[in-house]
């Protein structure tokens, strides 16, 4: 057994660059695991940086000093996202508030709703069936106007750290953009001057994540606001605040767009009830996110994140497991990086043509 380990070892890690590659992922994977929520404005400050990145050099390309592109990037970012935040959250949140206020209701229609059909149709479903749904529903009304006043009362600290998130990812955001060359050039300080292995990995996870990050933006915006038409063409409620639901679940693929299902079904049946508009609301959202997954993402993610559905849904768990809401937002982007690192981690042949750390 000894020699197996001492074998593998001797194999595999006896490059330095492999150690020090390896020590390095196990301290990542360290921080996010236990500071990953501290570091969350950092690492969406990162994400952002480097979806706008591609922006300055198009500029820079243009004949503009970097600092130049850099302030007008920025500018044009914080201009976009004082626009939104003006105008959208303020009816996102009257909307959402209706919605919180009239979920109970919601609840106590469907279980109405399931005794009529039930009484009915006795001879179908079981009395024991029928009174285990009527109570569950009764339990998730109950506890959905429970949950909504704890979470009134427990808003103010999240207020404060949504101010923490608005200074300090725009200033973190800025730095990256205008030093990173200087940031770059001390991360690779502290590196081997022999780096083969990182250098693959990272070109493929720049050209990966930067197709991911770009197609999934346009994948939000194009879901959001097909879906915003068309429960605009219904007039079903709540439209805004449902659209950007809709958009959001983009970021999890599969459970995410089973989960906004839910709301956009119950609120439906709590409007239209059993006439045909329920069914064609149902219908149309269905039909949008059939096109979102057979037409729309095979067209912007054709060569990128060549991931298999099994191992998408897979770190979508782990990652989340481990790191809550934003384990579940970068699962796809980290999944990716393990993917990169298989696809990198030197052979017998690749170690024997580098020299040994000796």
């Amino acid at each position: 057994m000894l020699k197996i380990v001492d074998g593998l070892i001797k194999r595999y890690f006896s490059n330095e660059e492999v150690v020090v590659f390896l020590l390095l992922l196990l301290a990542c994977i360290g921080v996010l695991a236990f500071w990953g929520g501290i570091l969350a404005p950092v690492l969406i400050a990162i994400v952002l940086a480097f979806l706008l990145q591609g922006l300055v050099e198009r500029i820079q390309r243009m004949g503009l000093g970097h600092t130049s592109s850099v302030l007008v990037v920025f500018v044009g970012f914080i201009t976009g996202c004082v626009v939104f935040i003006s105008v959208m959250v303020p009816i996102i949140w009257r909307q959402a508030d209706r919605f919180f206020k009239d979920a109970p209701r919601m609840f106590t229609e469907l279980r109405d709703v399931v005794q009529r059909f039930a009484e009915g149709h006795s001879e179908i479903v079981s009395q024991t069936t029928i009174d285990e749904v009527i109570n569950s529903l009764a339990n998730e009304s109950t506890n959905l106007g429970q949950w909504i006043v704890s979470f009134s009362i427990s808003s103010i600290p999240s207020l404060f750290s949504l101010v923490i998130y608005l200074v300090l990812v725009p200033l973190v955001i800025f730095f990256l953009l205008k030093d990173q060359r200087s940031i770059l050039t001390y991360l690779t300080s502290w590196l081997p001057k022999e780096r083969k292995m990182m250098r693959r990995i990272s070109h493929e996870m720049n050209d990966q994540i930067a197709n991911y990050i770009r197609g999934k933006f346009i994948e939000m915006l194009v879901v959001g606001v097909v879906t915003y038409l068309v429960f605009l063409l219904f007039g079903l409620r709540y439209a805004e605040l449902l659209a950007l639901l809709v958009g959001l679940s983009v970021l999890i693929p599969y459970i995410g767009a089973a989960a906004v299902t839910i709301p956009v079904v119950l609120v439906a049946f709590y409007q239209f009830g059993t006439q045909n508009e329920f069914l064609y609301v149902v219908v149309a959202y269905l039909v949008v996110q059939a096109l979102d997954g057979n037409v729309l993402v095979p067209l912007l993610f054709s060569e990128a994140v060549n991931l298999h559905p099994l191992a998408i849904i897979v770190a979508v768990l782990f990652f989340g497991g481990i790191w809550g809401f934003w384990g579940i937002f970068f699962a796809i982007p980290l999944a990716t990086l393990v993917k990169a690192i298989i696809n990198a981690w030197p052979g017998e042949e690749d170690l024997l043509d580098q020299p040994s750390a000796e």
